[in-house]
C-alpha cells in the first residue's frame, strides 16, 4: 500500500539522475513546481539539455557519485546504470530522501503517479505496478472534469458572477468544453428555449433551472426581467449559467446581458458557442463557402420583413451580392425576403435551402429555387428554429 500525498517543492532541492527520456517528461512538472533542479548526467536529449541552457534547472555533466543526495528532499534516479540506480537509492536511504527509481519501483521508496490537470485541479493516480491502467484511469477522469460529464463544482474562493454560454445549434455534443464545464459547476442556469436542452437533464438535483421563457415578466420587458433575474442570483452569491442558443453574440442579444451586468457591478464570462448560421449548413452538407462559388457569406436576421421601418438590413446591396446569404429567424418572412431579393436582382432561381432543427434528431431540409422557397417551407410545415441558405453552394452537398 501507498500512501498519496503532495509534495511542495517550490525552492527545495530536488536531484535528477540520468538525462534520458524519463528525465525528460518528469522534469517539466518539477520546474513547474518551483523545485531546485539539479541534474547529474553525463549526457541528455536535446530537450533536457534546452532546459538547462534555458536555466530552468542545474546540470552537471558527469556520472553519480556518492554523495549527490546531501541536503535534497526528492530524487529521481532514472540512469541506465544498474550499480549507480543502486548506490544513490542506498543514499536515499541514508539521508531519509524520497526516491523514485524508474528501473525498479520495487526497491524506490516513492512511486510517481499518472498525474494530469483541469481548470486548477491535480489528479495523481497509483495503481501500484500497472502504469498503463494508472494513465487510464487519470485520462478517464481529466477528461471528465474537463468536459463537465465528472460534476465537480467549486465550493471555496468563488466570486459571485455570470457565465454566459453559447450552447450551440441544439446537439449537446457542440457545446464548447468550457460551456459544459461551466454548467457542471452552476448553482443556477438560465436556459433559452433554443438552447441544447439535453444537457439540462445532466445537472445534479442541487442545480436550479429556470426557463428564461417563464420568467414572470411583470412591468418589465422580457428582455430587462432575464436581466436582473441574472442579477439577482449572482448577488446571492451563486454561480449562475446564462444557457443560449448557438452563439451569445450572434442576435443572442448576449451584449444587452453583459452591459447589464457590468451596471450593477457583475463579473461576466463569455463562452463563444457554436453558431447556427454556420454549423446547420454544414450538418447537412451546405458549405457556406466554396472555392469558386462563394468568397464571403453574409447572416442577416429575419425576425422583420425587409419593408419593415425597423430592419437595418440593406436588402438592395444584398441582393446584388454574389456570396452565400444565411438568413435566421426567417422562416415567417421567407416570402417577403424572397422578394425583396429577386426585386433587387438576386435570380429567381438561385437554390435555396431551408434546414429545420439542424444538428438535432428532428433535422429536416428542403430545397428549392428562392422564388419558390416560400411555397415549399409552408407545403412541407418548416417550422422555427430554422436557418435559409441562399446561394449556389446549396448545390455543393450532393442534394
Amino acid at each position: 500500500m501507498t500512501y498519496p500525498v503532495g509534495l511542495r517543492l517550490e525552492g527545495k532541492k530536488v536531484v535528477v539522475l540520468g538525462g534520458g527520456q524519463v528525465a525528460q517528461r518528469r522534469l517539466p512538472a518539477l520546474i513547474a513546481a518551483g523545485a531546485d533542479v539539479l541534474l547529474v548526467s553525463p549526457d541528455a536529449t536535446p530537450s533536457v539539455e534546452a532546459m538547462a541552457t534555458g536555466g530552468e534547472i542545474r546540470w552537471e555533466r558527469r556520472p553519480y557519485r556518492d554523495g549527490d543526495l546531501a541536503d535534497a528532499w526528492y530524487a529521481l534516479v532514472t540512469t541506465s546504470d544498474p550499480d549507480a540506480n543502486a548506490r544513490a537509492s542506498a543514499e536515499a536511504e541514508a539521508h531519509r530522501v524520497w526516491c523514485v527509481r524508474s528501473d525498479d519501483a520495487g526497491a524506490a521508496t516513492a512511486w510517481t503517479p499518472a498525474t494530469g490537470r483541469s481548470d486548477g485541479v491535480t489528479v495523481a493516480v497509483l495503481t501500484g505496478r500497472d502504469p498503463r491502467r494508472s494513465a487510464a484511469v487519470r485520462d478517464a477522469v481529466v477528461e471528465g472534469l474537463h468536459t463537465g460529464t465528472l460534476a465537480a463544482p467549486r465550493h471555496r474562493d468563488r466570486a459571485p458572477g455570470v457565465a454566459l454560454v453559447g450552447g450551440g445549434p441544439g446537439d449537446p455534443d457542440l457545446i464548447t468544453v468550457r460551456g459544459r464545464r461551466l454548467l457542471a459547476e452552476a448553482d443556477v442556469v438560465i436556459a433559452d428555449r433554443l438552447g441544447p436542452r439535453d444537457l439540462l437533464d445532466e445537472l445534479p438535483p442541487h442545480v436550479e433551472v429556470i426557463d428564461a421563457a417563464k420568467i414572470p415578466y411583470g412591468r418589465y420587458m422580457a428582455q430587462e426581467a432575464i436581466n436582473n433575474a441574472l442579477i439577482e442570483h449572482a448577488k446571492a452569491g451563486k454561480a449562475v449559467v446564462r444557457l443560449k442558443g448557438g452563439d451569445p453574440f450572434v442576435f443572442g442579444r448576449g451584449t444587452e446581458e453583459v452591459e447589464a451586468l457590468a451596471a450593477a457591478g457583475l463579473t461576466c464570462t463569455v463562452v463563444p458557442g457554436v453558431t447556427s448560421a454556420i454549423s446547420v449548413p454544414g450538418a447537412v452538407g451546405i458549405p457556406v463557402t466554396h472555392r469558386g462559388v462563394a468568397h464571403e457569406f453574409t447572416v442577416v436576421s429575419g425576425h422583420v420583413a425587409p419593408d419593415d421601418e425597423r430592419s437595418l438590413t440593406n436588402w438592395p446591396a444584398l441582393a446584388q451580392t454574389r456570396g452565400t446569404l444565411v438568413v435566421l429567424m426567417g422562416v415567417e418572412r421567407a416570402a417577403a425576403i424572397a422578394d425583396a431579393l429577386i426585386a433587387h436582382g438576386r435570380p429567381a432561381d438561385t437554390p435555396a435551402a431551408a434546414i429545420q432543427e439542424g444538428t438535432t434528431a428532428a433535422q429536416r431540409r428542403v430545397d428549392a429555387p428562392l422564388s419558390e422557397l416560400a411555397a415549399v417551407i409552408a407545403a412541407e410545415d418548416i417550422r422555427p428554429p430554422a436557418v435559409i441558405v441562399i446561394g449556389d453552394v446549396v448545390k455543393r452537398s450532393g442534394r
